[in-house]
């Protein structure tokens, strides 16, 4: 398969004869958990069933044909559903309506929008700027609400409430009200997941349980019982279709796009990287953002809903031994065979069961090793891990993933506000040794008498500025004649900075203390010159300032 069109992508590539039957078999595997999932994703993101299935058509092979990475899979997912969910009904107060709908495939092609501009500017290095505490909070917290929603189909109780806490005690108080048969459908589909993930892991368990929960289902008529079905689902190939949605409906939509592909972006890119690394082939990270781009114009006009990356699908392929695309050619042609002549299958499928599998997926987003992890090595980390956590129910997902993004602006500002310094002490060889992780007011450090060499590690800005210049005053004690600001970690210097800089230098020489300055990159010392600093001594070594400092005495 070497000869082939240059739109193809390099997923495709070098798949040999002999390897065809296993990847095919992998996509057969990757159907088996793409149409109860995706199910599950559309009613929990407030859409009918079928946009869940119809994003597993042409969006699925779209993404496959233009993927850099061999082993990606394109789909909804869990965090996707819950942002579409609570960004739609902020918009609009009443899921599975028509505008609705509508909005949801608006929503597909914003995405592909957002994701072409991040390829064009080559802006994908912003997803670097969801740090792990806040992607790590935010996931946990869009797992929550997804376990909440699925929790009251698994009762099959009704609640009103607008808010998530007034929600939760709803479903507790309605906990004497839920039906036992649907609960036994739900809790039973969990449990057979559970044990087949264990026994045997190679089988599509989500599939198997929701094939043996529909079939007790229909065999023993539960419908009649309080246990709700999916209902009809229309047959046939997606249609094209453009959303109708007002000018101002667009721009409410704006905020959600950007956010759902930036969780896409962390998400997408990193495990595709991962997965590239282990299995030695290069990927082009601009390449998989218009593939993500192309794939959500193609969800947006087949009435489908917006798609991302699905890490756990990827680890699927992968522990299949998949190491192409193929798969999900694969799935995309099965799924549309399955809405093109069996779709009266699907509608005797239980909803209790599809929450079941929904919440089997989502648990392990709640990743609470990564929790304990944040907590033993960095407590404010951890802190905002939760905040994000517990801010996404509550808040809501857009405004808590922005509070979380600030909070961690804060956390940068403040380490930086306070950098590791210390005063250093000539060692042996010519080296200079930290003596202290703060100088001590009264008591520095000196590296011969009179000399005293401070190391500042972190660049100079208006948020260390004022410490900076406290920490060189109170190293002017009685004896001190030279003070030797050590550079070499200081990366840039903003206007604030260089003001502090000049002040602390005429401080100083009113004081009869010369201030210099050593091991400056070339960066630095352009910035001194062009802030007019270039009056204050420069030296190319610790070494060298003593020995300046030796020689005038």
């Amino acid at each position: 398969m070497t000869d082939r069109p240059a739109w193809l992508a390099a997923g495709i590539v070098g798949v040999r004869r002999a390897d065809l039957s296993k990847e095919i078999l992998a996509g057969v595997t990757l159907a088996a958990l793409a149409i109860p999932l995706n199910i599950g994703y559309a009613q929990i993101a407030g859409l009918p069933p079928v946009v869940g299935l119809y994003a597993a058509i042409v969006p699925l092979l779209v993404f496959a044909l233009l993927s850099s990475s061999r082993q990606l899979v394109a789909s909804p997912d869990a965090p996707i559903a819950a942002l579409i969910a609570s960004l739609l009904t902020a918009i609009v107060a009443a899921p599975g309506s028509r505008q609705y709908v509508e909005l949801a495939y608006a929503q597909a092609l914003l995405c592909a929008v957002v994701f072409l501009l991040f390829a064009v500017f080559r802006l994908g290095f912003l997803a670097d700027f969801l740090s792990e505490p806040v992607l790590v909070g935010f996931i946990a917290g869009l797992a929550i609400e997804i376990l909440t929603s699925q929790t009251e189909k698994i009762l099959a109780v009704k609640t009103t409430a607008d808010h998530y806490f007034p929600e939760l005690w709803q479903i507790i108080t309605k906990l004497p009200d839920a039906r036992g048969w649907s609960v036994a459908v739900g809790a039973g589909t969990m449990a057979m997941i559970v044990v087949l993930r264990r026994l045997v892991p190679a089988w599509p368990g989500p599939l198997i349980a929701l094939v043996i929960a529909t079939a007790v289902v229909a065999a023993t008529g539960l419908d009649e019982h309080g246990v709700t079905i999916l209902g009809t689902v229309p047959s046939g190939l997606p249609t094209p279709h453009w959303p109708h949605v007002s000018l101002a409906h667009w721009a409410a939509l704006v905020p959600g796009a950007i956010a759902i592909c930036a969780v896409t972006l962390a998400d997408g890119l990193l495990t595709a990287r991962r997965y590239a690394e282990q299995r030695g082939y290069p990927i082009d990270a601009d390449q998989e953002l218009r593939a993500f781009g192309l794939a959500n114009i193609a969800a947006g006009l087949t009435q489908s809903m917006t798609v991302g990356s699905s890490a756990s699908r990827t680890a699927a392929m992968d522990a299949a031994a998949s190491r192409s695309q193929i798969p999900s050619l694969t799935c995309a042609v099965l799924v549309a065979v399955l809405l093109t002549f069996f779709s009266r299958v699907l509608a005797y499928l239980p909803s209790a069961a599809l929450a079941g599998i929904v919440a089997v997926a989502v648990v392990k987003l709640i990743d609470v090793p990564a929790f304990a992890r944040l907590w033993r090595l960095r407590r404010s980390e951890f802190w905002i891990a939760a905040a994000c956590a517990l801010g996404v129910p509550v808040l809501g997902s857009l405004t808590a993933v922005i509070i979380a993004f600030l909070l961690s602006a804060v956390e940068v500002v403040r380490r930086a506000a306070r950098p590791a310094t210390a005063t250093l002490q000539a060692g042996p060889n010519g080296r200079y040794l930290r003596m202290s992780p703060d100088p001590e007011p009264g008591t520095p450090a000196q590296a011969v008498p009179g000399l005293v060499i401070y190391r500042f590690e972190s660049q100079l800005f208006f948020a260390n500025a004022t410490t900076f210049k406290d920490q060189v005053l109170d190293l002017t004690t009685d004896g001190v004649r030279w003070i030797v600001l050590d550079a070499e970690a200081v990366t840039d210097i903003d206007t604030t900075a260089a003001q502090t800089l000049h002040e602390v230098a005429s401080t100083l020489t009113d004081r009869e203390i010369t201030f210099a300055i050593s091991r400056t990159t070339a960066t630095i010392t352009s910035l001194l010159t062009h802030y007019g600093l270039d009056d204050i001594p420069l030296y190319d070594s610790n070494e060298a300032a003593t020995q300046a400092f030796r020689t005038t005495g």
